[in-house]
């Protein structure tokens, strides 16, 4: 059964002065919440629904938008370090959890987002009550895209905040071709990224693909089978190699699986684990 929720939308001053936007989707009694953290050159907007059908059933919801990316200030779709989405994520986390510090929270990431969230809790050790990630990009490039990298990183010594195409596949995103569409008419999502955010995630993954050991916290990871844009391979590993990691992959889905047309089911399978940890059930595959 639904319960009554609020909506929020506010901007704050992050470190060094960034201005950050913030959304939230909120029960009236929440059980717990999930920061949220969206992919590449999108925004916490496109999670309404998310954010909606979780709140619902009692699970308080909040996302940021990364620096550069939708509402928050930046070059849009730049960093000059990776570190920064590390920065502003534990950021609004540390003023959520002063907001509703009885509150058990759990860390959500999509995509960039993902390994946003994956590096955020190897390098900053949070103490959280479980880490959920939908098709992160957590694969070592092979052939020409590790050619394209190495390539991109001798053009960002010149050139840095050149802007070069995000190249998804047309119909990567999810099977339902509307979902493209809203995508592409969306003025907060970018279809460029610079050379110096490119770089950063290549490093970042290589950085962060085989740390899985380190996520003590309960583990979920999802992606859709059909993802032609992260490997769901390198998900597969990073879940085994957690001590308290599951993995579960959906037969006939693209890249983003909460905009599937079963995304309930996807977001079935989610508050369920959820739940599951708060109750102390063990972790299964």
């Amino acid at each position: 059964m639904s319960t009554p929720l609020r909506r929020y939308e506010l901007s704050v001053q992050g470190i060094a002065a960034r201005s950050l936007y913030r959304r939230g989707w909120l029960p009236r009694a929440p059980r717990a919440a999930v920061l949220l953290a969206h992919g590449l050159a999108e925004h916490s907007g496109r999670y309404e629904h998310v954010g909606t059908w979780l709140a619902e059933r009692g699970i308080a919801v909040h996302a940021l938008d990364h620096v550069g990316h939708g509402r928050s200030s930046g070059p849009r779709c730049h960093v000059d370090r990776f570190e920064m989405f590390l920065d502003d994520y534990g950021f609004v986390l540390d003023a959520l959890r002063k907001e509703s510090p009885e509150l058990p929270f759990f860390l959500l990431g999509h995509s960039m987002g993902g390994l946003i969230v994956s590096a955020f809790v190897c390098e900053r050790g949070p103490e959280v009550s479980g880490v959920a990630l939908s098709g992160p990009p957590l694969a070592i490039a092979e052939g020409a895209l590790r050619r394209k990298m190495s390539f991109a990183r001798l053009l960002r010594m010149v050139a840095p905040k050149l802007r070069i195409a995000a190249g998804l596949p047309e119909d990567g995103l999810a099977t339902d071709p509307a979902v493209r569409e809203a995508y592409d008419a969306d003025p907060l999502v970018e279809h460029k990224l610079t050379v110096s955010l490119a770089c950063e995630l290549g490093a970042w993954v290589e950085h962060t693909h085989d740390r899985g050991a380190e996520v003590t916290a309960p583990l979920l990871i999802q992606h859709g089978a059909d993802d032609p844009i992260c490997d769901v391979r390198g998900g597969q590993a990073f879940a085994k190699a957690a001590p308290r990691g599951g993995h579960r992959s959906y037969a006939g889905l693209r890249h983003e699986i909460f905009n599937e047309p079963s995304y309930q089911e996807v977001l079935s399978d989610l508050l369920e684990w959820i739940e599951g940890r708060l109750q102390g059930e063990p972790v299964s595959s």
